[in-house]
């Protein structure tokens, strides 16, 4: 059996990777070389200038590509299948590049704020695409969203912040059966716990900031795919626009990757345990999240994310709180263990308010309509001691 063909918690640790053949090193080196020599015009050792190729860009990249289940070889290249970018937005944009100008793109109206933003005030002026925002949980509307030029479906499951769980395999089948290419954030359900491109969709993206690195130490995004066309595609426009992830942070990024398993379990059973806490609180009026079986969209979690084949509802909860944007804030100050900061996916856990932080480029309109309220709180559930967050959950809910 071969590393890319094993256990999930073994392709964590092994997968797309090799044993170092000059020195034997058993983690990839770290390539700081701009620059490589040739032998003659033309005529090198795989690598020409770092943009381009960065062996240990390469083994993060094929580390994900296995993660995520692409089946994409050595032998069909472009890079496997796994392309890193300087950030999880690096990674989104470049794949609008793949489009035309006047293509339209279906995107789920609960999205990350900066995908938000990338796609209304950015992409839609200088790329000149077409975006709807469209709830992806009703199949019928995403059917009745597509028009003739709907060229991508972008969809994020579970979303941001939200949680919002939607059906890829039957997205996948609506996208094909009309030729559209379709793509997942699977940022927040990482591949422990879901993997698109096994289920159907084309392209997958990560903001490896979060639970890829999984210690708040570095920015970066991936894109992986199991269509050699596609891949061709994305590899063309990484080299050319060329927002790469450097050679030390991909070092870090895979480094961080190599406890994605074990560190999963962990943020998977404690959020299940701080849910549950929060759901039987008389200060919470709403908790959003797909371990629940109040959730909207829980059969559908239970069936599509799933951790060594137990359903999970993954290590993000949002809430709604009985009180005012005042008393929010008291809760989000009280807490001693969660820190109040932006990002997620730590080791550590964070607490922050959508509404002022991660989604304040959203219009206001816009995040009233998902319920992105003044008192909506999102945690991100660290691996610290459940005991410790208990009990400083508890203190947070007392100030209110």
């Amino acid at each position: 059996m071969t590393a890319d063909h094993s256990h999930l918690g073994t392709r964590a640790v092994h997968g797309g990777q090799h044993v170092c053949p000059t020195t034997g090193a058993v983690m990839p080196p770290v390539y700081l070389s701009s620059t490589y020599a040739q032998a003659s015009p033309g005529v090198h050792q795989g690598y020409e200038y770092t943009r381009s190729h960065n062996p240990t860009r390469y083994a993060f990249e094929r580390a994900v590509a296995r993660m995520e289940g692409s089946t994409l070889t050595e032998a069909q290249d472009a890079s496997f299948g796994g392309f890193a970018f300087s950030s999880g937005l690096a990674a989104t944009a470049t794949l609008l590049d793949t489009l035309k100008s006047g293509d339209h793109v279906l995107a789920m109206d609960d999205l990350y704020g900066g995908t938000h933003r990338l796609f209304r005030q950015v992409a839609d002026r200088s790329r000149g695409l077409e975006f709807s925002f469209v709830d992806l949980t009703d199949l019928d509307a995403v059917k009745a969203a597509i028009t003739d030029r709907t060229a991508l479906l972008w969809v994020e499951t579970p979303t941001n912040p939200m949680l919002k769980v939607s059906d890829l395999s039957s997205l996948a089948e609506i996208a094909r059966s009309h030729g559209i290419m379709s793509a997942c954030d699977n940022t927040f359900a990482t591949p422990m716990l879901q993997r698109p491109l096994e289920l159907g969709i084309d392209v997958v993206m990560h903001s490896g900031t979060k639970y890829l690195g999984g210690h708040s130490d570095v920015v970066c995004g991936v894109l992986g795919t199991n269509d050699a066309d596609i891949a061709q595609r994305i590899r063309f426009h990484q080299n050319a626009v060329g927002s790469v992830l450097g050679p030390m942070d991909s070092y870090i990024a895979l480094r961080g990757m190599k406890t994605l398993a074990i560190r999963m379990e962990r943020h998977c059973s404690n959020a299940a345990m701080i849910a549950a806490q929060l759901d039987a609180s008389d200060k919470v009026t709403a908790v959003f999240y797909p371990g629940l079986p109040s959730h909207p969209q829980h059969e559908v979690a239970a069936r599509q994310m799933q951790l060594d084949g137990i359903p999970t509802g993954g290590g993000m909860i949002t809430i709604t709180l009985d009180t005012d944007l005042a008393g929010c804030r008291r809760f989000l100050e009280a807490f001693e263990v969660f820190a109040l900061a932006e990002s997620l996916g730590g080791v550590e856990s964070l607490v922050n308010h959508p509404a002022i932080m991660t989604h304040a480029s959203v219009p206001a309109a816009h995040r009233a309509a998902l319920g992105i309220t003044d008192t909506l709180a999102r945690l991100s559930v660290g691996i610290e001691d459940i005991r410790d967050l208990q009990a400083d959950v508890e203190r947070a809910l007392a100030a209110i």
